[in-house]
């Protein structure tokens, strides 16, 4: 007998941190499968935490955003003493939770509801926990049940199914849907705008954009720019920035300029009017890439480096941009003279992130491909 869905799933998204209060590709990926799956008849909502004790509630154009308050943070665990009643009622009110991992306070709250453990449950696997080995010997125990529990595990490109240890252990249930964006929904780069960072930064200017993080390998691009006098565009904050701008002023490195937080629209802006895209991260925590995903769908190559993970799957050496060693200044000042130097082949590296962008990451495949995995847990639950 087969089994039918009678209607459209309903379905929670738990993470850690949302927007307004951050921005990351975290958050830019859940916008995305919200925005898409909507639109393909799905009811989403989302449970995090803030430290905003005005607005327990925001309405989103792509779901209502459900929040706890934040009452602490300890090795990048957002934790609550108080958000128990409000994850139980969404829960009963979801047919799917669909978490982002890591997150080890979901984890636990999973495991300790009932109502939670008994619902269908998948988890999009955001990255490896790199850093906080120590305290591994402790977490482990409750990730291994919590991934154990889940009925789907979802990687975000093949080479990060293939490199990771942990999705290596559960590999027979794991799903590979590549985070993707549409197009529509991302505001149009003003002209007056784009000209404006032309006549500041020139045509050739490289662009960096995302949080400031240690696996971005930012401190990389800096000494590479000792090597090359291209202005350097950063934009973005994160707990690195004091950092890095001590640095910069270390290495005289006058070409090198820190925007701090931009909106989409000066985004865009920025996206156009750069040569390419450098994205340096160097350790595996760097999972995916959300702006390398932006940086081709504005047709503008990209500089990664080869860290096993998604990065080179958005970024294909010498068809969407150039890949180098992890860590490499040499290597990294090289491919960026290079693309800065030859703008023909630049422009065809473009065309190709272009044309990957358009086959694998558009915002319209990642929700058909979720929504066919949500129908597939709705009929291996419902009865018959």
């Amino acid at each position: 007998m087969t089994n039918v869905i009678s209607r459209a799933p309903r379905v929670l998204h738990v993470y850690r941190t949302y927007f307004p209060d951050t921005q990351g590709g975290g958050e830019e990926m859940i916008r995305q499968v919200c925005r898409n799956t909507t639109l393909l008849g799905v009811e989403n909502r989302v449970f995090t935490l803030t430290r905003d004790r005005q607005s327990p509630i925001i309405e989103r154009p792509e779901a209502d955003i459900f929040r706890g308050m934040c009452h602490g943070e300890f090795a990048s665990c957002n934790i609550s003493f108080s958000a128990f009643r409000i994850f139980r009622d969404l829960v009963r009110w979801a047919d799917i939770i669909h978490y982002y991992f890591p997150w080890p306070y979901a984890d636990f709250l999973h495991l300790v509801t009932p109502e939670a453990r008994a619902k269908p449950s998948l988890a999009s696997h955001l990255s490896d926990i790199v850093r906080q080995q120590r305290l591994m010997t402790l977490y482990r125990p409750l990730m291994k049940n919590f991934l154990a529990s889940m009925h789907r595990l979802v990687a975000t490109s093949p080479n990060y199914l293939d490199s990771s240890d942990l999705l290596a252990s559960y590999r027979d249930k794991v799903s590979v849907i590549p985070i993707g964006l549409r197009e529509s929904d991302k505001p149009l780069a003003d002209r007056n705008d784009v000209a404006r960072l032309r006549t500041r930064y020139g045509s050739s200017f490289l662009l960096f954009v995302g949080v400031l993080r240690y696996y971005k390998g930012l401190h990389v691009l800096l000494e590479a720019a000792k090597k090359i006098p291209v202005p350097i565009v950063i934009a973005g904050t994160g707990p690195m920035e004091s950092e890095l701008k001590a640095l910069a002023r270390q290495y005289k490195l006058d070409h090198v300029h820190f925007l701090g937080k931009v909106s989409d629209p000066e985004k865009a802006a920025l996206l156009t009017a750069c040569r390419a895209l450098v994205f340096p991260s160097h350790l595996p925590s760097e999972s995916f890439g959300v702006s390398l995903v932006e940086a081709a769908m504005h047709s503008k190559p990209m500089i990664t480096c080869e860290i096993g993970t998604g990065t080179t799957y958005v970024n294909k050496h010498r068809q969407t941009g150039l890949v180098v060693s992890p860590g490499s200044s040499a290597q990294l000042a090289e491919a960026m003279a290079q693309l800065v130097s030859d703008e023909g082949y630049a422009e065809q590296l473009g065309s190709g992130a272009r044309k990957r962008y358009e086959d694998l990451f558009t915002g319209e495949r990642m929700g058909q491909l979720y929504v066919e995995l949500y129908t597939e847990l709705m009929q291996q639950r419902a009865p018959g």
